[in-house]
């Protein structure tokens, strides 16, 4: 089993964090092995980044992302940079607000997850990387919610500890309700 994960936006979103998360929750509480990469322009916020995570039950012996299993975008230009890399077959969550336009794609499974929103309605943009590990927990079950929230709180500043799980939880359940539908976009 190797599956393979690549988070792309841009500097300011928690892009990197989240990668880290999923890598942690999978290394740390999960018992598996992980390995994640990252790449950002020079620009503190704005600029293009992406984490890739390489979670495998074997030693991962290429740490790089070549076709992700699950792409997770949170910008318009990842969205036009990625979206052909996913594998048939594979999963995307994307925010919806952010990536106002967008092509017909059919071999894939494209779940909307306006993570920014939630996150803005909860008081705090900031912790929309936090809603979309949430969503991703609940959509593709590669890894435990318990897990994932655990690495949440090894990964958010002291004191905001509260705030995250909430946003963990609402994007959590925002996925299951996508689930249920039982037809991603």
């Amino acid at each position: 089993m190797r599956i393979e994960i690549r988070i792309a936006g841009f500097g300011g979103q928690g892009v990197i964090r989240a990668g880290l998360m999923l890598a942690m929750a999978a290394a740390l509480y999960s018992g598996k092995k992980a390995v994640q990469t990252q790449s950002y322009g020079p620009e503190s916020r704005g600029g293009a980044c992406k984490s890739e995570v390489v979670i495998s039950e074997e030693e991962i012996d290429y740490p790089k992302v070549l076709e992700p299993d699950v792409l997770i975008l949170m910008s318009q230009h990842a969205y036009d940079v990625y979206i052909d890399t996913v594998k048939p077959g594979g999963t995307v969550l994307l925010d919806p607000d952010m990536i106002p336009s967008r092509k017909e794609k059919t071999n894939i499974k494209i779940y909307e997850v306006p993570a920014t929103r939630i996150a803005e309605k909860l008081g705090k943009t900031i912790a929309a990387n936090v809603v979309m590990m949430g969503a991703f927990s609940s959509i593709t079950k590669l890894l435990d919610a318990e897990a994932l929230k655990k690495s949440v709180l090894a990964n958010v500043p002291k004191g905001t500890e509260a705030f995250n799980l909430k946003a963990f939880e609402e994007g959590y359940q925002y996925g299951t309700q996508l689930m249920k539908k039982g037809n991603p976009n």
